[in-house]
């Protein structure tokens, strides 16, 4: 897995997708954001699993690159699964919706390598750029480098913003939650799928 900063250097936006905005912008971490409530809950709504997988493949592997979401001077776009789409990909991977959010993330984690996780989550990561909710919103079409190497194509469709994966078993993620850390270089938008970069079938 190529490290953070090898991946930035090559990150593209095309057709449609304004250039990152040139104004003073805030070096908070996107992670602060995500931290500030990760213990597991009943809000199926707000980030626990995709952060207790942020820090788990931190402690395998310190130097992986999901670590550019704790350095707040680095360019990110992050599409944040929120904890029920974790839930729902479990139910349609397994054919049986776990209990809570802990059971969920025991599950994938059960479920796939350290590395597949990294894999997942880099695959949800847009390296190099600023990408606010307007600029998206304007952008159909636009094709976005991830830090896992593919790429995601943003859709919009009546005004809501989609992303569109490789996985046929997760369809679109609709932009629910925008601008998560909004004024700072690293920015997020929750959806309510997880995306994939493969077919879990395949």
């Amino acid at each position: 897995m190529k490290k953070i900063a090898a991946v930035a250097a090559t990150a593209a936006l095309s057709a449609g997708m304004a250039a990152p905005a040139m104004a003073k912008q805030g070096t908070d971490p996107l992670a602060g954001v995500l931290v500030d409530d990760s213990t597991f809950d009943n809000n199926s709504r707000d980030y626990d699993v995709v952060t207790e997988a942020v820090l788990a493949v931190l402690a395998a592997k310190p130097d992986s690159g999901v670590g550019v979401l704790t350095q707040g001077k680095k360019r990110v776009t992050a599409f944040a699964p929120q904890d029920r789409a974790f839930i729902n990909l479990v139910a349609q991977v397994t054919g049986s919706k776990p209990a809570n959010e802990e059971a969920a993330f025991t599950t994938i984690a059960s479920a796939f390598p350290i590395d597949t996780i990294e894999r997942i989550l880099l695959y949800h990561v847009v390296p190099g750029a600023t990408i606010t909710a307007k600029q998206a919103a304007k952008s159909d079409g636009a094709k976005l480098k991830t830090a896992e190497g593919k790429r995601l194509t943003v859709v919009v469709k009546k005004g809501k913003v989609f992303i569109k994966d490789r996985a046929s078993i997760t369809k679109n993620a609709r932009v629910v939650q925008a601008d998560v850390n909004k004024g700072n270089r690293q920015i997020g938008h929750g959806i309510n799928r997880v995306l994939l970069p493969f077919n879990p079938a395949g």
